[in-house]
């Protein structure tokens, strides 16, 4: 593999300088004709790898802008360094605790290094789509899933590093994973939702017991200071009746003793 941006432009031998030799005779034989076959271009975001003879030649990538080949002995690939984007499609995960999840995102990426990668990979595009998916999985498979659906952005950036670790051998950088969206089956939804509204119903249940305890405590202590004054028991009646007639005039209501009531009832 070509580790380095420089490539080794080895000797080609005698024969290969020969083929060279005769193939710049040509140029020159067929001039102002060849030029036009000798002077490629190439746009602002795009590289050239030349090859001569089959071998990278010395200074890797040329561009942009105007370069020179030679007839019949170099060739050329056009490298794109633009940042490529693509969608992870969907793929069933089972989660550390064994939770069946279907999970997809989307990869961003650019060719680094031009040379790396026409040198060292037959095709850069669908060998990073087939590592980001296995990536995927794999990273997931460690997770369970109140953190898959909670670490959404720690899950990406594990599998950002993990990716641009794997891809640069060849010449890819990878700049940013997202996870795009975990769907659940339908069951586990269900379930979920249920357990969630039992919950809210028990807090709802703690919060009104809570009010109901503040509640007898607040009429303990008014019970206390009632008893302490009797007239305070008649101006709360008088208060009490201030209330209703301002809500209900036809109707009124008049306060009976109990100690009255206990003395009906032993003469039955």
């Amino acid at each position: 593999k070509i580790k380095s941006k420089e490539s080794s432009d080895t000797d080609n031998g005698l024969c290969g300088w020969i083929i060279v030799g005769l193939s710049i005779l040509l140029m020159l034989a067929t001039l102002p004709l060849s030029i036009w076959m000798c002077i490629k271009i190439v746009k602002e975001y795009e590289r050239a790898i030349i090859f001569r003879l089959g071998r990278i030649v010395r200074g890797g990538a040329k561009g942009p802008g105007l370069f020179f080949i030679l007839p019949c002995t170099d060739s050329f690939i056009n490298v794109d360094m633009r940042t490529i984007t693509f969608d992870i499609p969907p793929q069933e995960v089972l989660t550390k605790d064994s939770v069946t999840v279907s999970v997809d995102g989307v990869v961003y990426y650019r060719v680094q290094n031009a040379t790396l990668a026409v040198a060292n990979i037959t095709n850069a595009d669908a060998a990073t789509r087939l590592l980001a998916q296995t990536t995927l999985r794999n990273v997931l498979g460690t997770k369970n899933l109140a953190e898959i659906l909670s670490d959404r952005n720690e899950i990406a950036h594990s599998m950002q590093s993990t990716l641009d670790d794997a891809t640069d051998d060849w010449g890819i950088k990878v700049e940013r994973v997202e996870i795009k969206d975990v769907k659940l089956p339908q069951q586990l939804q269900r379930a979920m939702a249920a357990e969630a509204e039992a919950s809210r119903e028990a807090r709802a249940k703690v919060i009104a017991a809570e009010g109901e305890v503040n509640a007898s405590r607040a009429l303990k202590e008014a019970s206390l200071v009632i008893a302490e004054s009797p007239s305070g028991l008649q101006l709360r009646y008088l208060q009490t009746l201030n209330t209703i007639a301002a809500e209900k005039n036809s109707t009124i209501i008049f306060p009976l003793p109990m100690d009255m009531m206990q003395a009906f009832m032993k003469r039955d």
